[in-house]
């Protein structure tokens, strides 16, 4: 009988995105959303709100983990991947080029450098 269920959903989610990192960190923010407002709803008003927004990352999870647009859930793990990679990364500092904006990455504790934007070839200078 189980072995039908299980051979259901596995031909159920064929062609369908699954989880990634993203879903793990919409279900932990659902999770501890619920439980603040489970603990905090009792003495504040506006905590039982977070009862009601808690629901909003789990069902953004499960959207996610059931669709075929997989390019898009892609796209938008790795915009989640790339905004914490930099707080993850130690020995280099990130800056923006003034004149067109292109991020440019140096390593730290070098001081006052002067960097050079390869897009545009812009020079400025900043203290790292």
């Amino acid at each position: 009988m189980f072995s039908k269920l299980g051979d259901w959903f596995r031909n159920f989610m064929m062609g369908r995105y699954g989880s990634d990192q993203l879903n793990v960190a919409l279900l932990a923010a659902g999770i501890v959303m619920m439980v603040l407002g489970a603990i905090l709803g009792r003495s504040f008003g506006w905590a039982s709100a977070l009862n009601f927004l808690c629901y909003v990352p789990l069902v953004w999870c499960i959207f996610r983990m059931y669709s075929r647009n997989i390019a898009a859930r892609r796209r938008e793990n790795q915009a989640f991947l790339n905004f914490f990679q930099r707080f993850k990364d130690r020995e280099h500092r990130y800056f923006r080029c003034p004149k067109c904006g292109q991020t440019v990455r140096v390593p730290r504790g070098r001081g006052k450098i002067n960097i050079r934007c390869p897009r545009c070839s812009e020079r400025f200078i900043k203290n790292t």
